[in-house]
């Protein structure tokens, strides 16, 4: 058999193609719905981090640090096969979501607090000084300019989280690398193997690439 017979059989992959797309929506559903969750309770996370008492700050410190030093496998792994031993069951799709979400949330929260600290202090001052209210200084003032500061590497954390949605499947779930691998199986094939390959490069090039503009149009606007 040749090379291309073995890895770009054509008829191997348009057979295999629904059975693709399927786990590209499932891949598509856990990023996006993962991502919503991860980077809003990052930010949550991240304005506790910096400004409630301190028995809280200190929580999420634990939290931050646990969740990023965790591998995203093994969360997965607690959720869905070690909870329910103590009495706490979640299905495949919501232990995908809540391992993937809490996991963003802690990186998010990194990126927010850094964003907000680099804000300069005078900004909350001034504020101050005119009266007014400090939510509404830090939601009007704050963390808009932290928010754009923020853009690159929340992004290039949405495309790893998108990359992390791969490992859905140590929960049963059928998401895109998946069902390559049972269409691998299925058909005695690599090729399905392939073209889930080249489908995640599809739809994760793009967001590489922006990143990478993202980067640079900020250093260029700080530059000025």
């Amino acid at each position: 058999m040749s090379l291309v017979d073995t890895f770009f059989n054509s008829d191997v992959m348009i057979s295999a193609f629904p059975q693709l797309l399927r786990g590209l929506w499932m891949t598509l559903a856990l990023g996006i719905v993962s991502i919503l969750i991860g980077v809003s309770g990052g930010l949550i996370v991240s304005l506790i981090r910096l400004y409630a008492p301190k028995p809280f700050r200190l929580l999420t410190i634990a939290y931050i640090d646990i969740m990023r030093a965790m591998p995203m496998l093994v969360v997965l792994i607690l959720i869905y096969y070690a909870l329910p031993f103590v009495g706490i069951s979640f299905s495949a799709w919501w232990s995908a979501i809540l391992g993937f979400s809490i996991v963003l949330a802690a990186y998010s929260a990194e990126v927010f607090r850094s964003g907000i600290e680099s804000v300069p202090r005078g900004q909350f001052e001034a504020a101050a000084a005119l009266g007014i209210p400090f939510l509404v200084t830090l939601y009007k003032v704050v963390l808009p300019q932290a928010i754009r500061i923020v853009i690159p590497p929340t992004t290039s954390n949405c495309v790893s989280m998108f990359k992390d949605t791969s490992l859905a499947s140590t929960v049963a779930l059928p998401e895109l690398l998946k069902e390559g691998q049972n269409a691998q199986g299925f058909y005695a094939n690599p090729s399905p193997l392939i073209m889930a390959a080249l489908i995640y490069i599809i739809l994760l090039w793009p967001m590489v690439r922006l990143v990478s503009v993202l980067e640079k149009r900020f250093k260029s606007e700080k530059a000025r």
